[in-house]
């Protein structure tokens, strides 16, 4: 890692500007970096051991992740590899699927905030791809060694509101793993894992924010967990498959019980007793 090896005491997060609205086949990764050079402040020319937070939309629109809006049941479908739960609400159905990128989120991360009348925006195609390409592009032209994550927006199993994860990563180290560390009190960590890009993506959300038209945010005093390689991504913040612990909603946990029990019983799956 390319800071010291402490707790930061202090950390600075700031949205520069400039970046305006992103359209199919820009090249992102040039009107990014024209954003922070023209930033006249200089104590926000991009240094060593930044990280930069780079929300998911702005991606999604280069790329021309765009469907039209009466295909948005479509869409979701077509992004999902399973369904988690479903609940019915006056509005219709709401799904919470894992997404091809292995995320577990409501309508796959399909979004129909800031993007134009009649479309939504799916997630980006590769969002590791995006982060890498991102710090590549910085430190080719600032000559400087980042972090680089990509942010969406998700709500929380028991928590209301939402916040923004994670959901690319590029030169940073996803999760800090605290286990067999002493506590204040000399007891060894047992269960302390930190989900270190999330926490930072959240951070820089406060400053963004969601119409100002700042897609890109800089937090500073974050470069312990900043790493000299691109790393593995955001991959190791999923928890998917065997340990996922709330894998199924109240409908499908039911049915696959119901299921169980009359298997065990000598039945069918279906219900009807085998001759």
């Amino acid at each position: 890692m390319t800071g010291a090896d402490r707790e930061p005491s202090e950390m600075r997060v700031w949205a520069p500007g400039g970046v305006g609205e992103v359209r199919t086949g820009d090249d992102l990764v040039t009107l990014l970096l024209d954003a922070l050079a023209a930033d006249d402040d200089p104590d926000h020319r991009p240094a060593d051991g930044d990280v930069l937070v780079l929300t998911s939309k702005v991606v999604s629109k280069a790329e021309g992740r765009v469907v039209a809006a009466e295909d948005r049941e479509q869409a979701i479908t077509d992004e999902t590899v399973r369904v988690v739960a479903t609940r019915e609400h006056a509005a219709g159905v709401t799904r919470i699927v894992e997404n091809r990128l292995g995320l577990v989120m409501a309508a796959a991360g399909v979004d129909a905030s800031n993007t134009p009348a009649g479309t939504v925006l799916l997630l980006p195609l590769d969002p590791d791809a995006s982060a890498r390409a991102l710090r590549d592009g910085v430190t080719a032209r600032f000559g400087v060694t980042v972090g680089v994550i990509v942010s969406d927006t998700a709500g929380r199993p028991w928590r209301d509101g939402v916040v923004d994860i994670a959901i690319g990563v590029a030169g940073l180290a996803p999760l800090e793993d605290l286990r067999g560390q002493a506590d204040s009190f000399g007891r060894p960590l047992t269960m302390t894992v930190t989900a270190v890009a999330d926490e930072l993506a959240a951070a820089a959300e406060l400053v963004k924010g969601k119409a100002s038209g700042r897609p890109l945010a800089v937090v500073r005093g974050a470069g312990r967990w900043v790493t000299a390689e691109h790393g593995p991504g955001a991959r190791p913040l999923q928890r998917t498959g065997p340990d996922d612990m709330f894998r199924l909603g109240t409908a499908e946990a039911y049915e696959e019980g119901f299921a169980a029990g009359r298997a065990a019983a000598g039945g069918t799956p279906e219900g009807r007793t085998q001759a």
